[in-house]
């Protein structure tokens, strides 16, 4: 049994930093972990422009210290009225990574999303026809759907159809919860890949209501039933191409976790990588942690892998109960595996 294992430094493929002071709260704990991220664009206004992204990413580099060599991968919102010329201008720029698609109202700050995906063909053929990839919160919004079902019947309704239209259209299905999800993705050619959280590979849907409402438990996509959190865990821990690393940490203030409307969202950037790394342990699969974490996603977005390498430890650690007044994902509990030097952790 491996006590310490050296890994090509990672990235994280699906991030929230937020902006203004919570942006300066959080910032440094992706930056410790990871490399480059892919950050979540939003934003309230969204970012739906070059200009809009290049500001937002100096105000990250300057929340950022430089020593940290942190380097965040910028994202588009799409709109039922964006311009393709628009996203191909920041593409070629280097400054869009990916461009997102939320559905309108499927999770935090997607009121302006895509109401109609057929709308979208024209920015979609744009973006096959450079390379651009696609990042898709797959989550239908309609009322009569059980908010548990919401992701399987994307798939069919919606991503299906749209992989149909747009064959070589390079996809991100990001955070996917579900059984039919890791089966559609796994089954799928190279254009398909799919992001898989940490959260989504420890708890399943119970956890939101252990012993009274737990609030921080709360994320959207939401935690689904044992057997789905059994399949994610399986994929992640395979070594498949199709799936990588994407921590979906979402950070939100006290006030908007505890209310009678509680945002959705679960802040696990601080140990994000101790815990992906309890989960191979647990399954017998640390020997694939490196393609999950550092190769897979790279490789998918035409980067090269980093340069680096980190080094983990089977070392126990407690898990603070706040971390800049917010909660972190595994909040009190003990972590057996920690990143070597790391000055945020509290060693047992």
């Amino acid at each position: 049994m491996a006590d310490q294992i050296s890994i090509i430094a990672p990235d994280d493929w699906h991030v929230h930093l937020r902006d203004g002071e919570m942006l300066s709260q959080v910032v440094a704990h992706t930056a410790r972990r990871f490399r480059r991220a892919i950050v979540m664009p939003n934003l309230r206004p969204p970012v739906t422009t070059v200009a809009s992204a290049r500001a937002y990413r100096d105000r990250i580099q300057a929340a950022c210290s430089a020593d940290l060599e942190f380097k965040p991968l910028m994202t588009a919102y799409l709109t039922d009225t964006i311009a393709p010329a628009e996203l191909e201008k920041g593409f070629r720029e280097g400054v869009f990574a990916a461009a997102k698609l939320y559905p309108a109202n499927a999770t935090t700050n997607s009121a302006a999303g895509v109401m109609d995906l057929l709308q979208l063909d024209p920015v979609l053929e744009t973006m096959a026809r450079i390379g651009m990839p696609l990042l898709i919160h797959g989550e239908v919004t309609d009322a009569e759907i059980d908010i548990f079902d919401r992701e399987a019947v994307f798939i069919e309704r919606h991503l299906v159809p749209l992989r149909e239209r747009h064959p070589e259209l390079k996809v991100v299905f990001e955070h996917i919860t579900t059984e039919q999800a890791v089966q559609y993705v796994s089954s799928a050619d190279r254009h398909l890949a799919a992001t898989i959280t940490p959260h989504h590979l420890h708890i399943n849907r119970n956890a939101m209501f252990a012993g009274g409402l737990r609030s921080d438990f709360y994320c959207l996509p939401v935690a689904k039933r044992e057997c789905h959190r059994k399949a994610l865990r399986r994929a992640a821990t395979s070594g498949d191409r199709h799936f990588f690393l994407g921590t979906d940490t979402a950070p939100h203030e006290r006030a908007s976790k505890e209310s009678s409307c509680g945002c959705a969202g679960i802040f696990n950037a601080p140990f994000a990588l101790e815990s992906y790394a309890q989960v191979f342990d647990e399954e017998g699969a640390l020997a694939h942690l490196e393609a999950f974490a550092s190769l897979n996603g790279p490789a998918f977005y035409n980067l090269p892998a980093n340069t680096r390498r980190i080094t983990m430890q089977r070392r126990d650690h407690l898990v603070p109960e706040l971390v800049n007044g917010l909660v972190p994902f595994h909040a009190g509990e003990i972590l057996s595996w920690a990143v070597a030097d790391a000055p945020d952790q509290v060693q047992l």
